[in-house]
């Protein structure tokens, strides 16, 4: 393949931040608001994210969840670039056991042609949601093949993306469109360029594979703390040089969020903390609002489960989360934070944002 510079991986610190920020967004839908709106509220961070200096841009696969709008992650990112002129935008990730490879590269060729240089293709292992939601994407109940054969369909798609499989294979004279297929047909003039791979995952089987690789590692810190610091761990020590990169660089997503005030703060958290109450209880719905979450009665077991979920939320002050994310990049070694605010209404999302580019002095234009 065309070597990949590790400066499109890399990420640019700015302002007073140790470390590159950036932004992952889930869509969340709340309680009394519609996608449509949640649509909106992307497109608005994304603007905001884009001005003030935080350098890229996803969006997670979620599927059956009322209260998660990003089903569908290339669709949402087209329409990103359609709004955006400069920031990295890109999956966090797309599940690849969900989608034919070819369909992928398609797909990811498409937004590489349309934002050329500005897209990042993420990929997971896991489904994204629960196993007969996986299995009717799928058509099949056989979910584990999937994930076993991941590093096979992850070399089918890189093929697929640098049109390089080798004579006498079957797919040989299949090309994903758009592609490098077009650089080098007669007449063409199309960049071979094409999106830099990162692998995401939430325990050692993705670092140890993006290490062997050398592909960059995102690790959802956000919702597997205790499973960080040895992931990474086993990612640095498992890298092996690349074209890609000649050294490891992982981020971490976070979920962070900012208010006015601590209390305030808290308000908006406890919110997404009962809709995953919900949740893993089998009954997922929209965000519910921060006056519910507070009126709610919690019981015992989903007490416990609640403030557990709070210790790994950077919350409070935009002070207070500065010095916490800074903390966590130290603890971690993560060379970039990718933030994820979750609260029930867009207004208090895209304040955590702005508060936070304040804090730590990124640019404002």
């Amino acid at each position: 393949m065309d070597e990949i510079q590790g400066d499109e991986i890399r990420g640019k610190t700015e302002g007073t931040a140790t470390v590159p920020l950036s932004v992952l967004d889930l869509v969340t839908v709340g309680q009394g608001r519609t996608a449509t709106q949640a649509l909106h509220t992307s497109v608005d961070i994304a603007q905001l994210a884009e001005r003030r200096g935080f350098h890229r841009y996803w969006v997670a696969e979620h599927h059956s969840m009322p209260g998660v709008a990003s089903s569908s992650p290339a669709v949402i990112l087209a329409h990103l670039a359609a709004h955006t002129e400069r920031i990295r935008l890109g999956s966090g990730g797309v599940m690849l056991p969900n989608h034919a490879p070819l369909v992928i590269a398609e797909q990811f060729g498409t937004l590489e042609a349309m934002a050329p240089g500005r897209i990042d293709l993420g990929l997971g292992r896991a489904p994204g949601t629960d196993g007969a939601t996986a299995a009717a994407l799928r058509r099949t109940d056989r979910l584990g093949e999937g994930a076993d054969d991941f590093p096979q369909q992850l070399a089918e798609l890189t093929r697929f993306l640098d049109d390089d499989f080798p004579d006498g294979h079957p797919y040989a004279r299949i090309h994903a469109v758009p592609g490098p297929v077009q650089a080098t047909a007669e007449g063409g003039v199309q960049s071979p360029a094409r999106p830099p791979i990162w692998l995401l995952g939430s325990s050692g089987f993705s670092a140890r594979l993006a290490g062997v690789l050398g592909l960059p590692f995102a690790f959802a810190h956000h919702f597997s703390a205790q499973n960080t610091v040895p992931a990474l761990d086993l990612y640095r020590e498992s890298f092996r040089p690349s074209a890609v990169l000649d050294a490891p660089y992982a981020l971490i997503g976070v979920s962070a969020l900012a208010a006015a005030d601590e209390r305030e703060a808290r308000r908006q958290v406890l919110s997404g903390a009962l809709s995953m109450v919900r949740l893993r209880t089998g009954r997922p719905g929209l965000v519910p609002t921060p006056e519910e979450a507070e009126a709610y009665a919690f019981s015992p077991m989903e007490r416990e489960f609640v403030d557990s979920w709070l210790v790994n939320i950077v919350h409070g002050t935009a002070d207070e989360v500065r010095t916490g994310l800074d903390d966590l990049a130290k603890r971690t070694g993560a060379d970039e934070l990718m933030i994820t605010a979750n609260a029930h209404g867009g207004e208090a999302r895209l304040r955590s944002y702005e508060l936070l580019a304040d804090a730590y002095g990124l640019p404002t234009a």
